[in-house]
């Protein structure tokens, strides 16, 4: 089974380096880049269009809202689909204002890399004292750099809530128990909006899970895709 694999905010290819190993075992893997557009809509058009005939989605954190996106519009493309560390809420004001003040700071004085406040918010707390770990995230945003960092923080978040029900294939939802970023409440609620969706929660990862727990991640979800893959091919024959 094809894969399209789409990282989230100010991460690119390296969020999926610790996967890829047991993920091209389920089958061939494309990398969505998101990182060249503004919106979630275009983000979505450009995955589509390198995407293979069929596939499976696989969407972390902002690449969660691409990959619910593709997942309405391409029906009869999209086989499974694994949301990880995402949402399908709307930007909370406080975050909003957040970032407003971040993009102006940009603006005004150009980027410098990620904060390190930002940084240690999205791992587990026992991990803040990683040094490699912290740096390979700083990594991802300093290769990206500047004007990528502006596209995606000025985009506003829209929730997609009314819209679960409209995905048909079947959904995986994986969360992490300590993430400060998106609550366990955000994943329950992709789970119960998406029809059939099952959700697993992995205990001793910030936000972060495919750097964080990779093996954790690895073991809910090549399994998982695996199963949709043999029972699409026995439907299929």
């Amino acid at each position: 089974m094809n894969l399209l694999l789409l990282p989230g905010f100010m991460t690119d290819r390296d969020l999926w380096s610790d996967l890829a190993d047991a993920l091209v075992q389920v089958g061939p893997i494309t990398y969505g880049d998101p990182s060249r557009d503004a919106t979630i809509n275009a983000m979505a058009d450009r995955a589509i269009a390198q995407a293979p005939d069929r596939f499976a989605l696989v969407g972390f954190s902002m690449g969660g809202y691409v990959a619910r996106e593709i997942a309405r519009r391409m029906p009869d493309r999209v086989r499974a689909l694994v949301l990880i560390a995402t949402s399908a809420r709307s930007d909370t004001p406080a975050q909003a204002q957040r970032k407003v003040a971040a993009v102006a700071h940009v603006r005004h004085r150009g980027f410098a890399g990620l904060s390190r406040g930002a940084i240690l918010q999205s791992v587990h707390p026992a991990r803040v004292g990683d040094a490699a770990l912290l740096a390979r995230i700083r990594a991802m945003g300093d290769r990206l750099g500047g004007a990528v960092f502006l596209r995606q923080a000025e985009q506003a978040r829209e929730s997609d809530l009314a819209h679960l029900d409209a995905i048909a294939c079947p959904t995986l939802v994986v969360a992490a128990e300590q993430d400060a970023l998106r609550s366990l409440d955000e994943a329950r609620e992709l789970q119960a909006g998406i029809p059939g969706a099952t959700l697993t929660v992995i205990d001793g990862s910030g936000h972060m899970l495919p750097l964080e727990a990779p093996d954790a991640l690895t073991a809910a979800i090549v399994p998982w895709l695996r199963a949709q893959a043999s029972g699409a091919s026995t439907i299929g024959s």
